[in-house]
């Protein structure tokens, strides 16, 4: 009897929370797990719990897949001073992961930071740090796609000279935003892009109970795509309240002749200032804002 429920024991024992699926093979350390991939093409099964850890990837191809989505958990815990996860391999998917609770003295603390290569975030969280998923501006980095993820309690504007954002990224190559929510931002911009092309579809950006916050969608160095079917509730406690999408607010790097704004609902919270700008654009190109359901504001504006 003891024999039979020491194996039991003794497997739960050396059960490793970071397994590499093609293998098996078990890890206590995700950065161990992550050396051992070197530049293949590997998926690493998270299994639930809250860690204290973080990575850096420097090569290969990498999955992080939470064997539960939403129960694997990382928080506080940065690597360089920069993120939880900080990506330059060859390219990288999270699925599934929870980060939270990250701050730097820079202010740019985040859950990801991705600085090489593509990458694709898929059902995954972020809480109550200074950024979400930050980075970019490398010529590896073309594609960033992002899927049915939440995002609250995210940037800053007063801990550092620079503000901090839920997401702000810098692509020479096309940012896709599917299906996720953005809400309850604590400053600066809710989505900030320098791309060269969008694909902005199907979120929520709920700032009723923002506080300090800027812009919904940020594009400001242009950009052509699309950004619809998306909902906006505009919040009171606005440090910038003058337009909820804001195109080439700081450069006209990229053209937006061919920008679409359409079938988007947009609404004011109580006690949110009235006749906002739903598009404001500084660029002069053609953009095309078209059957939006807007309440308490206005469609465009050229400034």
């Amino acid at each position: 009897m003891i024999a039979a429920m020491s194996l039991p024991l003794a497997l739960a024992a050396v059960a490793m929370p970071f397994t590499i699926a093609e293998t098996g093979q078990g890890f206590a350390t995700l950065d161990a797990a992550v050396a051992t991939v070197r530049d293949g093409t590997a998926t690493i099964l998270i299994a639930p719990g809250t860690y204290h850890q973080c990575v850096v990837q420097a090569a290969g191809r990498i999955t992080y897949k939470a064997v539960r989505p939403g129960a694997a958990i990382f928080e506080r815990t940065v690597c360089e001073d920069k993120a939880a996860f900080v990506l330059r391999g060859r390219g990288a998917t999270v699925d599934g992961v929870v980060f939270r609770k990250f701050r730097v003295r820079d202010g740019n603390g985040a859950g990801i930071r991705i600085e090489m290569g593509d990458l694709t975030v898929t059902r995954s969280t972020f809480l109550d740090s200074q950024e979400g998923i930050l980075g970019g501006g490398h010529p590896t980095v073309r594609s960033i796609t992002i899927d049915r993820s939440s995002f609250a309690g995210l940037g800053q504007c007063d801990e550092s000279p620079n503000c901090a954002h839920s997401v702000y990224l810098s692509v020479d190559g096309l940012v896709t935003i599917t299906h996720s929510r953005f809400e309850r931002g604590t400053g600066g911009h809710y989505v900030k892009l320098r791309a060269r092309r969008v694909a902005i579809t199907g979120n929520s950006f709920d700032d009723s109970a923002g506080r300090k916050t800027n812009y919904m969608i940020d594009l400001s160095e242009g950009g052509t795509g699309v950004i619809a079917q998306n909902m906006f509730v505009q919040g009171a406690a606005k440090e910038n309240r003058s337009g909820l999408i804001v195109v080439a607010a700081e450069a006209r790097t990229y053209p937006t002749d061919g920008l679409r704004v359409e079938e988007n609902i947009a609404g004011l919270a109580p006690g949110a200032p009235a006749n906002p700008a739903f598009v404001a654009d500084l660029s002069g190109g053609r953009i095309t804002v078209a059957n939006n359901r807007l309440t308490g504001m206005r469609a465009f504006e050229k400034r």
